[in-house]
C-alpha cells in the first residue's frame, strides 16, 4: 500500500513540475512576440497597411508555440484541480440536510392533566423589620414638622457661546 501512495505522490509532483515549465515557456513565447504595428512609426501614423490592426502576417513559430502552450496551460490547470481534490467532495458538502420527518402518530395526551403538572409554589409572607411599617399600613404620625435637607447648590457652567455677565 505504501508503494502505491509513493508513486501517486511522485506522479503528482511530476505533473506540477511539467506544469510550471509550461507556464514559464508560455510566458516567454508571449513576451518574445512582436506586436502588430507597435513600433514608433505607427505611433505617428507612418505604419503602413490599410487594416485596422495592421497587416495580416503568417503564423510564426512563436504564435504556434503560444497557442500550443496556452492549450497545455488550460488542460494542466484543469488536471491539477481534479487530481488535487481529496476524496469525494461536492459543492453541497457543508450544507446540513433536511430536517427529520415528524412521526405519523403523535403521542396521546394524558387523561388527567392536573396529575402530571407541578403544583404552584407557595409563598410565605415575610414579616417587616421592627420599626418599619407594614405594606399598606399608614405611617406613624408625629407632631414634629418634616424637615428636608436643602440640596447643595451646583456651580452652573456658562452655556456655549455666551459671555459671562460683567459687573
Amino acid at each position: 500500500m505504501e508503494a502505491v501512495v509513493y508513486w501517486v505522490v511522485m506522479l503528482y509532483w511530476l505533473i506540477v513540475t511539467i506544469y510550471v515549465v509550461v507556464c514559464m515557456l508560455l510566458l516567454l513565447a508571449v513576451l518574445l512576440q512582436q506586436g502588430k504595428g507597435g513600433d514608433i512609426a505607427a505611433a505617428f501614423g507612418g505604419g503602413g497597411g490599410s487594416a485596422a490592426f495592421g497587416a495580416r502576417q503568417g503564423a510564426t513559430v512563436l504564435s504556434k508555440a503560444s497557442a500550443i502552450l496556452g492549450g497545455l496551460f488550460m488542460v494542466g490547470a484543469l488536471g491539477l484541480a481534479i487530481v488535487g481534490t481529496r476524496g469525494p467532495s461536492s459543492v453541497m458538502s457543508g450544507v446540513p440536510g433536511a430536517a427529520p420527518a415528524l412521526p405519523k402518530t403523535l403521542p396521546k395526551a394524558p387523561t388527567n392533566p392536573s396529575a402530571t403538572t407541578n403544583p404552584a409554589p407557595t409563598q410565605t409572607p415575610v414579616a417587616p423589620a421592627p420599626g418599619v411599617p407594614a405594606a399598606g399600613a399608614a405611617a406613624p404620625k408625629s407632631d414634629a414638622p418634616a424637615t428636608v435637607a436643602p440640596a447643595p447648590e451646583q456651580a452652573k457652567a456658562p452655556a456655549a457661546g455666551s459671555e459671562p455677565k460683567k459687573q
